[in-house]
Order: C-alpha cells, then sequence, then structure tokens
C-alpha cells in the first residue's frame, strides 16, 4: 500500500458560546478576516463561523460552531492544549504583546522556546491560543537532514525553575499600537498542540495514517516531567510550514479531555481534491480503521475519524473554496443549496451578529 502524506492543515474548529463575541476577538482583535457566515451543516440553527487569510487559504482557517448552551470544555487527554498562529519575528510577537494587553487580554511570555517565541492567551470562552514566531525553526539543534532521532534537553533557563519571570512580564513593545499592522499579520497554523497518554501509539498513528515524520523529541518547557514529541510533514529536508502537530505525553492518570466551550471541536488536515480524498479513505480502511462517509460541506467536502486516544480528525479538500457563492466573502449568512428552501426559518432562528 502507498504511504499518502497530507500537506498540512485544512483548518480547526473550535466551540464558542456566543458569535458575535468571537468575531470581535478574532476579526477586530486578532485581524483574521472573517470569511464565511454560515450554519452548522448538522445543527442549523446555530452559527458555523470560518476566519482566516482574506481568501480563506487552507492552513489559515479557524472555524467556530457557536453552542450558545455548551458548558465549558476542558483540555485533556484526546483533545487539543492550544492552537498557535504564526507570527514573523519578535518584534512582531512584542507588538501583538502590546495590542492585546491594551485590549484587555491577559498574555504571558514572551517565553523562548528555541525554535520560536511564544506568547499566550485565552479567547472568550477559554481556549489558550499561541502567537509563535516563524523561526529559528527545528534545525537549530539537530541538523535539518536528521530531524527527530534523538531526545533534545532544553536549557535549564527554558524550563520555569531558570526563567525570569518579571523580565518576561516586563518585556513588550515600546510604542502604543492603534491596530494590526500588516507587518503583524498572522501567516496561519503554525503547530497545533495535543495531549496523549501513549506518545508510542501517537507516533504509529501520525506516520502510519497520515504520513507525518517525528520531527522533534523534547520537553515540556513548561513541565520537564513531560516529553514534548512533534509531526510534520518533512521531506528529510524541509518541515512544511502549517503542518506541526505536536503532543504533550501526559500520565495515563491524567482526565481526558471533555467537549464544550472554549475547546477544540476537531482537526482537519488537507487533501488537495476529492481523488486524493478517496484515496484517504480507502487508505485508512485499509488499515481497518472505522472512517465515515464522504460529507458534502460545500466549500471542500470531507470524512471523518478519530485518532487512538479519541481525538476527532478530518481530512478535508482544498476546494471549491469559499469564492463559490459570494466575492466579498463574510458578508452574509451563506446556506447550501440543499438547505436554501428553508432559509426564512433558518436565519430567523439564529440570533443577530450586529
Amino acid at each position: 500500500m502507498t504511504q499518502l502524506t497530507t500537506a498540512g492543515f485544512h483548518h480547526v474548529t473550535l466551540v464558542c458560546r456566543d458569535a458575535r463575541q468571537t468575531i470581535r476577538f478574532y476579526r477586530d482583535i486578532l485581524g483574521l478576516s472573517l470569511v464565511k457566515v454560515t450554519v452548522n451543516f448538522d445543527r442549523t440553527d446555530t452559527y458555523h463561523l470560518y476566519f482566516g487569510d482574506p481568501a480563506g487559504t487552507p492552513g489559515t482557517l479557524l472555524t467556530f460552531f457557536e453552542w450558545p448552551e455548551a458548558k465549558r470544555g476542558r483540555y485533556g487527554v484526546g483533545g487539543i492544549h492550544h492552537v498557535a498562529l504564526g507570527t514573523r519575528d519578535d518584534d512582531t510577537l512584542l507588538m501583538w504583546k502590546r495590542w492585546l494587553t491594551e485590549n484587555g487580554v491577559r498574555v504571558t511570555g514572551p517565553y523562548d522556546r528555541g525554535y520560536f517565541t511564544s506568547i499566550y492567551f485565552t479567547d472568550p470562552d477559554g481556549q489558550v491560543i499561541e502567537i509563535a514566531t516563524d523561526g529559528p525553526g527545528l534545525q537549530i539543534d539537530e541538523p535539518a537532514n536528521a530531524l527527530g532521532r534523538n531526545l533534545m534537553i532544553p536549557p535549564e533557563s527554558r524550563f520555569p525553575e531558570g526563567r525570569d519571570e518579571a523580565a518576561i512580564r516586563a518585556k513588550t513593545w515600546t510604542e502604543p499600537i492603534d491596530a494590526p499592522t500588516e507587518a503583524m499579520r498572522l501567516h496561519g497554523i503554525h503547530h497545533v498542540t495535543g495531549m496523549t497518554d501513549d506518545l508510542d501509539a501517537a507516533h504509529d498513528f501520525y506516520t502510519r495514517l497520515l504520513g507525518l515524520r517525528l520531527v522533534k523529541m523534547s520537553l515540556n518547557q513548561d513541565d520537564p516531567d513531560t516529553r514534548h514529541y512533534f509531526w510534520a510533514n518533512y521531506d528529510q529536508e524541509t518541515v512544511a510550514y502549517g503542518s506541526d502537530f505536536t503532543l504533550f505525553g501526559w500520565r495515563d492518570t491524567s482526565p481526558r479531555a471533555r467537549e464544550g466551550a472554549g475547546q477544540t471541536h476537531h482537526v482537519a488536515w488537507r487533501a488537495v481534491d476529492e481523488d486524493e480524498l478517496h484515496s484517504w479513505r480507502e487508505y485508512l480502511l485499509g488499515f481497518g480503521h472505522e472512517v465515515t462517509d464522504v460529507r458534502d460541506r460545500k466549500y471542500f467536502k470531507s470524512f471523518y475519524f478519530r485518532t487512538h486516544d479519541g481525538l476527532l480528525v478530518e481530512i478535508a479538500t482544498d476546494g471549491p473554496s469559499f469564492g463559490i457563492d459570494e466575492t466579498e466573502l463574510g458578508s452574509a449568512v451563506q446556506l447550501p443549496d440543499w438547505l436554501e428552501d428553508r432559509r426564512d426559518e433558518i436565519v430567523s432562528s439564529l440570533r443577530p451578529l450586529i
């Protein structure tokens, strides 16, 4: 059986309670474009919002199910700890810290992670979001053609006991930020970090079933008793941007993730087109993996399955894209053809966004 390899992330879908609040945060504060306002096709009285770059390019997309009555979710084994978005460098990272702080968002960091520098905060529902610099990259402590072969131990200065937290808190951009600038533009999904209680099973899943390669073995720099492994699309020379999936190796007594507001619902990976999507489905079935049928999501087609520890995963096609039903993306509620005859009913059931 020919090994298939995904190019990287297509989107990450999260759960929110209030679509208006989510738009204010992700569009007006984080500067992402609202590229589609539609409904959850499986629950048509709630919004499904898509944010990303202005074109809605796969790999830049964060999407949200609005579940107004949802209880607070919890990260844990089989779930996602945080979603990281990319920024250019240390300067733009500090600009983000200043801008977020001035908008009432509590920010921690910047923390030097070696491979990148990061700040952390939570969205209005409690989802942990990271902004991480594009570099210097995973090759700083291993040869670029031999990543992931050895356990790399970070220096003591990166662990909690070695940090100067007062200096880190004080570090920010020196000038006020009136609005996110073009230089600050976020570059899409930098990485996604989840939690597992079985790194060996995770390695088998992500390498054998998704075709990713182990590109870094290290320690969680906030909890050095925990392993932190990275997988990505890697050709023995370059790690593809927007393909890094990382896992904290938690203990087998750790709590499991609980679905709800402020938690990731699923992680979607890319298939170029429908032919590749069907190849993926047959590939997974060939390993005896349980998968759903292919679903028509209007802007892409996809199917779903679960990882070894329960994380919901989707594989989605790059097209047909978000421009198929409007020229000004995100300007009005869009519905698939099979729901158009219910438009008045559906739209009237939604809470106003203004």
